[in-house]
């Protein structure tokens, strides 16, 4: 044979070695076992056949790591089973205190940028009845407790001095726990965010009534576009839980005159809880 013809040969090895190499790597081999040496094999050889197997085909994307979408997807599932987790937690809760520990330092809406503290509740675990507000104002933000600025100081009034009931004999909550900036009324996907955590306070506490302050807190528990004006005064049913819907004590403070309707409502929910005047 003469040196052409073995050059020939050595290069259609090369080639047909260099084509299996391909055909595995594209089956997912991500390794071989070295070949023992050649005895007195020609050192060009040696070099054109390491040459020929390292260079990548010019038609041939580079392989991605085998490893590279696994851990990607698997980043991801474990952020999808964290907030599932978080959201699961609260579903669970089977008491204020783990419900408010679940709900946790809350970023699930835009509200939590501008909070001083988050506005959980406040109350009796297990009240007959249950005050449901809109949202916190600033002196509940800073405080974070519901109902202690002038508006919560009426409402005190109402419970305390109308009622003869303590404040730490009801339950007090709002539909959002943040309040918005410069007490904007909550826009729709703030009240999303937020109203799971009062369902499940709803459930946790299992009131006999609910007393709904004001449009926000009516409209949202009842999924009623009604006017206030015209949803108060009479009951209405929250999941099994009958529901009065009246005026919002920080409405009161703007329009006084409209005390005697609130007393009128509060009446009702007395009778219904069956409390002398």
């Amino acid at each position: 044979m003469t040196p052409a013809d073995q050059q020939a040969e050595l290069s259609a090895l090369v080639r047909a070695l260099r084509d299996h190499v391909e055909a595995e790597r594209d089956l997912g081999a991500r390794w071989f076992a070295a070949a023992a040496p050649v005895p007195n094999a020609p050192s060009t050889a040696a070099r054109v056949r390491s040459r020929d197997i390292a260079a990548p085909r010019p038609d041939r994307a580079p392989p991605v790591a085998a490893s590279a979408v696994p851990r990607a997807r698997t980043e991801a599932q474990v952020g999808e089973r964290s907030a599932t987790g978080a959201e699961s937690a609260v579903v669970a809760a089977g008491t204020l205190a783990a419900l408010s520990s679940a709900i946790g330092d809350c970023r699930r809406c835009k509200l939590a940028g501008g909070r001083t503290h988050l506005v959980f509740g406040v109350g009796n675990e297990n009240a007959d009845l249950m005050f449901v507000g809109e949202g916190p104002g600033r002196d509940e933000d800073l405080q974070g407790e519901p109902f202690v600025g002038r508006a919560g100081q009426l409402l005190t009034e109402i419970i305390t001095k109308g009622m003869k009931l303590r404040r730490e004999d009801v339950y007090i909550a709002n539909v959002i726990k943040c309040r918005p900036p410069n007490n904007r009324n909550p826009e729709p996907d703030e009240i999303a965010s937020c109203l799971p955590f009062l369902e499940r306070q709803i459930e946790i506490v299992r009131p006999r009534v609910i007393v709904a302050l004001g449009k926000f807190a009516a409209q949202t528990l009842l999924g009623s576009a009604t006017p206030i004006t015209r949803l108060r005064g009479h009951w209405h049913t929250y999941r099994g839980v009958k529901l009065m819907p009246t005026l919002h004590p920080a409405y009161l403070l703007r329009n006084p005159g409209d005390k005697r309707l609130v007393w009128e409502d509060v009446k009702q929910v007395m009778a219904e809880l069956g409390m002398s005047r």
